[in-house]
């Protein structure tokens, strides 16, 4: 048995667009992702996050549920165009709203962790260009630097962005996200933008207010393995490690682009011209802590049908309902390598969880084994990695409630708290009951 410090942050997540709902309320104008989520054949059985979980109307309900659970914070993000509806135009309304859930959630004990930008940008900063547009840096900063204002008394930790690797490529590149499109140059350029908006909200808040709350980054990791030992298969490894991971982590850590991939990326008509001086010193500037989103690890081998010459490649590993590889030793050897490259700052496993094909039962239970011991075995190996002084510092479950899976619809179910969309009725799994024991005992 191993045992969480007091200090030890126990948490769960969710995003605005998956779970909020309330989509016209309130002065609230479309965000990309309204946009996306009504373009046929863009999202599965054509859903969208109209209504989600109408958490948005429900979230006194929801905060009981967290409640419940016994844990010491609710990560959550803030829709942006609830409080810029449009450009220079801010909405008191909206930001209320986020008042109302930070302050109940300190209320009940609950320390708020506030992402800034978890994807749902505004559709009138999308028709100016978006993310593609430089100017979008002063747009995200106008909108920060009014959440800092109205928000940072009853904030405890701040996130600037949620997975820009998401934004950037599958939004950009792959074009299985918002905004949909399918272009490389952009989706570099979406990248940096990005990265620089973070830079110059983490040195806004602490050089320019001075204010003391830790605030950081979140990236999506995963640890690459070549599917063999051919030499093939080792390059395609650390092409897709480049794209997935290093080509965020260098500029955070580092202060630069790793070579490989501009060189890489150069190869496949890109050019780097939207890189200004000044730039990597600012997106490098010093955070509070790092946060990683931990889901799987990648196995890659080479393709030559793909422009970067690799793909993923089948494996014997359980599966999670993505398909996906339950790997917590890979992410045991992804916490020693972001430690020995990258960097000492304190670690938030900012999310962490599985989708299961979960069923529902007459008695209102959900039995899903897989989730429990999906969760348990990344839990065991959190603590070990602390006894190892490892210094990770929290962890917060994904997700507090089944929710819009983005280009998946409802179809995956990533909650501890089953909803059934039709009545908004919650119904709280094994996997959030067996979380709650081990909250409250601080041990596994």
């Amino acid at each position: 048995m191993q045992r969480f410090k007091e200090d030890f942050i126990f948490g769960t997540a969710t995003s605005s667009y998956q779970i909020e709902g309330a989509v016209n309320e309130a002065g609230r104008t479309p965000s990309i992702w309204d946009t996306f989520s009504l373009t046929p054949g863009k999202v599965n059985n054509g859903d969208t996050g109209d209504v989600a979980c109408d958490h948005y109307n429900r979230f006194e309900e929801d905060i009981e549920i967290i409640k419940s659970l016994g844990v010491d914070s609710y990560r959550f993000s803030i829709a942006w165009p609830r409080v810029f509806p449009h450009e220079g135009q801010y909405n008191p309304e909206g930001m209320a709203f986020y008042k109302r859930l930070a302050t109940r959630l300190k209320e009940e004990g609950i320390r708020p962790f506030v992402t800034l930008y978890h994807w749902d940008l505004p559709q009138w900063a999308y028709e100016k260009g978006g993310w593609t547009n430089r100017e979008s840096i002063n747009w995200f900063m106008e909108f920060a630097e009014k959440c800092f204002e109205e928000l940072d008394d009853v904030v405890d930790m701040w996130i600037t962005h949620n997975e820009p690797w998401c934004v950037a490529m599958l939004g950009y590149y792959e074009g299985v996200h918002a905004p949909g499109h399918q272009n490389l140059q952009e989706a570099i350029q979406v990248a940096h933008h990005l990265l620089l908006s973070h830079g110059m909200a983490v040195q806004y808040y602490k050089e320019t207010l001075k204010k003391d709350k830790p605030i950081g980054i979140t990236l999506n990791l995963s640890p690459v393995y070549p599917a063999s030992v051919e030499e093939m298969d080792y390059t395609a490894a650390q092409h897709f490690d480049g794209y997935l991971n290093r080509w965020f982590l260098d500029p955070v850590f580092k202060g630069s682009y790793p070579e490989d991939m501009k060189a890489l990326y150069g190869k496949n008509g890109c050019d780097f011209d939207f890189i200004h001086d000044g730039d990597l010193e600012l997106i490098s500037i010093p955070c509070d802590f790092f946060g990683i989103n931990f889901y799987n690890r990648a196995l890659i081998e080479a393709s030559a049908d793909h422009p970067f010459l690799y793909q993923h490649a089948e494996s014997d590993y359980p599966k999670t309902g993505m398909g996906w590889d339950i790997s917590p030793n890979e992410f045991r050897e992804l916490i020693y390598r972001v430690r020995e490259d990258y960097t000492r700052l304190p670690i938030f496993i900012t999310e962490n969880g599985a989708a299961f094909d979960d069923q529902l039962e007459e008695d209102g239970t959900v039995k899903d084994e897989g989730r429990k011991s999906y969760v348990e075995q990344h839990l065991e190996t959190i603590a070990a990695l602390n006894e190892e002084g490892m210094g990770i510092q929290g962890y917060y479950l994904w997700s507090l409630l089944d929710n819009f899976e983005w280009a998946f619809g409802y179809d995956k179910r990533f909650g501890i708290t089953y909803v059934d969309f039709k009545t908004q009725k919650r119904y709280v799994k094994d996997s959030a009951k067996r979380y709650t024991e081990i909250v409250r005992a601080r041990t596994i």
